[in-house]
């Protein structure tokens, strides 16, 4: 679920923080810069783990600030496909089930992914496990589940034109709705920058409870 990145980066240093320690200063710059954030194909960084290097540090003309060359470790979130985790139900509708963890909200579980015989239950917004005893899996309620895609979505800035033509492109195509839809978003939203797709299919995936 988690996994340690290797990162190198010019890190600014202002000049009110030059009473810190050097490598506090660069702690509070780095986890600044990147905890909480998702980088493309990396995952979603968590905090500075440790400072391999320090370069020295240089300072531009007309700046007054300093620039340090750091080689640093990351905590990233990035489970692997097949991986069983455990997190909350969010939220129920008729494609699916919201699913979030205590750092994560991306992660989408489709109505295809759920055990053979669960129906959705409108009136009380719920889906249910048709057995021999009516199973609900239902908001706030703890679930076990297994990743079976991860989701990049690159949100850098885009210009009129591009916009337009991706506009154009995904107007009444029904592949790019559900794709929108499988990351837990809908067709008029953007989608998170990463999302996962999981499924509940399996002997002990659903609600916890279940198992105990």
């Amino acid at each position: 679920m988690f996994i340690l990145s290797k990162f190198s980066d010019l890190i600014r240093i202002e000049p009110s923080k030059f009473s810190k320690r050097t490598e506090d200063a660069l702690e509070d710059e780095i986890n600044a810069k990147y905890a909480n954030k998702v980088l493309q194909d990396v995952g979603l960084c968590l905090c500075l783990y440790d400072i391999l290097e320090v370069g020295d540090g240089l300072i531009r003309h007309g700046d007054g600030s300093a620039y340090i060359k750091t080689v640093f470790r990351l905590i990233v979130f990035r489970p692997f496909v097949g991986e069983v985790l455990v997190g909350w139900i969010s939220s129920c509708s008729e494609e699916g089930i919201r699913v979030r963890m205590d750092f994560f909200d991306d992660i989408f579980l489709p109505k295809e992914y759920l055990f053979e015989g669960c129906i959705f239950v409108p009136s009380e917004q719920a889906w249910v496990w048709r057995t021999e005893h009516d199973l609900y899996l239902d908001t706030n309620e703890k679930i076990r589940f297994k990743v079976e895609q991860e989701i990049f979505t690159d949100q850098s800035p885009q210009g009129p034109k591009n916009i337009l033509a991706a506009e154009n492109n995904n107007a009444g195509d029904e592949n790019a709705q559900q794709q929108m839809l499988l990351q837990g978003g809908s067709a008029q939203n953007v989608a998170p920058p990463y999302s996962l797709v999981v499924s509940c299919q399996t002997y002990g995936m659903g609600l916890v409870t279940w198992w105990d």
